[in-house]
């Protein structure tokens, strides 16, 4: 009769909720990493220079850094989705500089119709929702490349508030273009409190709301979210629309810090937006990434800027020191995900 033997014992593998924990905790480590650096900036910040942890200070970097919280809000929209809008930078310009000639007089190098301040207003955000839609069209009805298609549109749009403003930077506009930014709550301005709303507001809806975990649906597979039942064009047309008026407001904000409207507002913009949405954990693939991983990039930057700025460094070294941290982070993005990018 012939011996049995015993099969030997079979390896531990892990289980299909094992390695799904373990990369929720690698993302979230991913997140919570800028919090610590952050912190290590603050400690820094006090050695540079003795003013830096004033609140006076601080105030001036959440102030400064309200415009691009809300391109970065728009843009990580766009890339949750597996998108890319690079054409918001020119949004901040256009969109504000289109309610300034509708307010202006032709003395003041406006088109004269001398809008009510209401409707110039409203007409800021509209010129941000008809940009989007019109890339979204582009994008998502003509199945477009959308980095081709926006990048086009940033090309366009940059002419046309050249060509509109005639090269001249735009002065005098009513006070209510610059009370967002000016105007105060609890000594912080209400431009810092709007961005604050907005990512909280968006960071509820993207994981507690259905649209929302269609954008996460449609950046990780958009054919399995169509055959699951999400409206993708539907979704994706109205990401394009939202980031526009996201990125209109950015506009306004930022017109209201700088108290004017220069016919190159928001140049090179999409370099910043890029990097905080990337160190932020928002995933140039699609499909990942969180508003308070937005936020501290966010917040990240406008630290490091601060710290720079104080340190008297030139302005063309932080341009550098943004791409290192893109870089860095995508790195990080690397080793944390364990997969390979397109």
């Amino acid at each position: 009769m012939a011996e049995t033997r015993a099969a030997p014992p079979l390896a531990p593998t892990k289980t299909p909720d094992a390695r799904s924990a373990r990369t929720v905790l690698l993302r979230r480590a991913r997140e919570l990493a800028l919090v610590p650096a952050l912190l290590l900036l603050m400690v820094l910040g006090t050695v540079v220079n003795d003013s830096f942890l004033t609140e006076r200070n601080l105030i001036s970097v959440l102030g400064a850094s309200a415009a691009l919280a809300m391109v970065v809000l728009a843009e990580s929209l766009v890339l949750i989705t597996g998108k890319f809008d690079l054409s918001l930078e020119s949004v901040v310009g256009i969109a504000p500089a289109i309610g300034a000639l509708l307010v202006l007089p032709a003395a003041q190098s406006g088109w004269g119709t001398r809008w009510p301040t209401a409707l110039a207003l409203l007409a800021i955000p509209v010129a941000g929702a008809a940009i989007g839609a019109f890339n979204g069209v582009l994008v998502v009805k003509f199945r477009l490349n959308a980095f081709i298609v926006t990048l086009a549109m940033l090309i366009v749009l940059r002419g046309l508030l050249v060509g509109a403003t005639k090269g001249k930077t735009l002065f005098g506009m009513p006070d209510s273009f610059s009370s967002l930014a000016t105007t105060t709550f609890l000594d912080v301005p209400l431009s810092v409190w709007l961005a604050a709303v907005a990512f909280a507001v968006t960071g509820f809806l993207l994981k507690y709301h259905r649209t929302g975990r269609a954008l996460y649906a449609i950046g990780g597979n958009a054919d399995a979210a169509r055959a699951a039942g999400v409206r993708v064009d539907r979704v994706m047309l109205g990401v394009y629309v939202v980031a526009g008026v996201l990125a209109s407001i950015g506009g306004l904000l930022q017109t209201g810090y700088v108290g004017a409207i220069s016919a190159n507002q928001g140049q090179n913009m999409i370099f910043t937006v890029f990097a905080a949405a990337v160190i932020g954990g928002i995933s140039l693939d699609g499909g990942k990434g969180t508003m308070f991983g937005a936020l501290t990039g966010v917040l990240l930057l406008g630290v490091v800027q601060n710290l720079l700025t104080l340190a008297q460094v030139p302005s063309f070294w932080i341009q550098a020191i943004y791409g290192g941290i893109i870089l860095v982070a995508l790195m990080i993005a690397r080793v944390t995900t364990g997969r390979a990018q397109d």
